[in-house]
């Protein structure tokens, strides 16, 4: 079983990659996309939340 600070380091990877992507979609107007991933973003944002890690200098996307 992973540990805390696995788990958190794993979230912080995916919460970041996924924030790049939004970013891209967003760019070129991939909605759809963007919606798609807009769901993982808040699902890994509730997790780190619950984990106790500020978002405040890693959130790019604000939502």
């Amino acid at each position: 079983m992973p540990s805390n600070g696995e788990i958190i380091e794993r979230s912080v990877n995916d919460f970041l990659k996924v924030q790049k992507r939004m970013l891209l979609a967003k760019e070129e107007n991939a909605t759809k996309t963007y919606e798609d991933l807009k769901e993982d973003y808040i699902s890994l944002k509730v997790i780190l939340t619950s984990m106790g890690v500020n978002l405040t200098d890693i959130d790019k996307i604000k939502e």
